[in-house]
């Protein structure tokens, strides 16, 4: 009986031994399947190196994973919902565009989804930019879809940098920086001081934008606002070279320096040639332009001109403008290896002063220079810059 006992006690223990066995050798085959799976290579991208996927938002797991098998970085949907469903991140998976290695395995896919890490693209206004530029810009950019049927109208965009998506319309972006634009000056214009000349933000905006082609310095911007700011009140005309160079390429660099017949000619926004302001905007100017127009620097200068380091020098007088002019010339001159300008008198240098409208205010010692309606060669306006 004993015996009889004891055999039966060893063969259950057998029989577990190799129950335990067959089992534990299903779990390692398991084991080496859901690895195999997961982590080994998965399929090659179909051109290059990797695969663009954009996965729409509200996509369901059932979606990602059709859309991720028709795109060729998975071999199995099935496989794809049975392992996001094991490891938890089924709900997890956030739509965008992503890049998948070629090769990547599924567990590289998932985490990708899970971790987010889409492609980012992004597209940079600059400021002081034409309208036209900003549509150049767009339609450069390859991951904008659809055609732009007309340019905004000039100073209406708003110089930023925006993020974009694979497949958005260049119509919607130039959309997004015109509310952006809305926005930002409605704010600008609430800040505005009573030292002003702008009456309306229309005013604002087209003087800011001559501003802002006038100064790459973000410093000197309430200077030069200042400077057209007393040069409006006193009567006299802006001279802004930048505004000559709009009435020719309407935005685009002029690539050359302006002509004599240029200067000279009659356009809707030759300043040299027109009282006031031009009817539109020269360009899109940023917020500090902006700022600098509707809270101008308290100053008396009437003139500036470049001064060889990126900046410009400011005069109250015209003689004092000639003097910085004839520096700013022989800093050119060296720098084309021309020998020294010969000096000369200037009969424009004595006192231009005449009578002013009713009611101009002119600030002390400053002299007022009135451009005659038709400058003859000997009497045309020096440049402003």
């Amino acid at each position: 009986m004993f015996g009889r006992s004891v055999e039966r006690g060893s063969g259950r223990r057998t029989a577990l031994l190799a129950a335990a066995g067959t089992f534990g050798f299903f779990v390692i085959a398991a084991l080496i399947a859901l690895w195999a799976v997961l982590y080994a290579p998965g399929p090659s991208a179909r051109s290059g190196e990797t695969t663009i996927v954009t996965l729409s938002s509200g996509s369901g797991v059932n979606a990602i994973a059709a859309q991720l098998k028709s795109e060729g970085v998975i071999r199995s949907t099935d496989l794809f919902k049975a392992a996001v469903a094991l490891n938890g991140s089924a709900r997890r998976l956030r739509a965008g565009e992503y890049e998948v290695p070629s090769g990547a395995s599924l567990n590289a896919v998932i985490n990708l989804l899970v971790d987010g890490k889409v492609v980012r693209h992004f597209v940079t206004l600059p400021e002081g930019w034409s309208s036209a530029q900003a549509v150049d810009i767009l339609m450069k950019e390859p991951v904008l879809v659809g055609e732009v049927e007309e340019v905004p109208e000039e100073g209406t965009l708003w110089p930023e940098t925006y993020e974009v998506a694979r497949g958005e319309t260049r119509a919607s972006v130039i959309a997004r920086m015109q509310r952006a634009h809305d926005e930002a000056v409605a704010r600008l214009w609430a800040q505005r001081s009573p030292a002003t000349v702008a009456r309306t933000l229309d005013e604002a905006i087209i003087l800011a934008s001559i501003v802002e082609k006038e100064t790459a310095v973000a410093a000197e911007r309430p200077r030069v606002a200042g400077v057209f700011t007393n040069r409006l009140r006193a009567g006299m005309r802006l001279e802004s070279d930048p505004t000559i160079i709009y009435g020719i390429t309407k935005g685009r660099p002029l690539g050359r320096g302006i002509r004599q017949s240029e200067l000279e000619a009659a356009n809707p926004w030759n300043t040299y040639r027109i009282d006031g302001l031009p009817p539109t905007p020269i360009a899109n100017p940023g917020e500090a332009s902006i700022a600098a127009v509707l809270n101008p620097l308290r100053t008396e200068d009437l003139f500036f001109v470049a001064d060889g380091s990126g900046g410009h020098a400011f005069a109250r007088t015209y003689q004092e403008h000639l003097a910085n002019v004839a520096r700013w010339r022989e800093i050119e001159r060296r720098k084309a290896g021309l020998p020294p300008e010969v000096p000369a008198v200037d009969a424009g240098a004595t006192d231009p002063a005449q009578e002013l409208p009713p009611g101009v205010v002119v600030p002390p010692g400053a002299q007022v220079i009135r451009v005659p309606q038709q400058p003859t060669p000997q009497t045309a306006p020096q440049p402003v810059q």
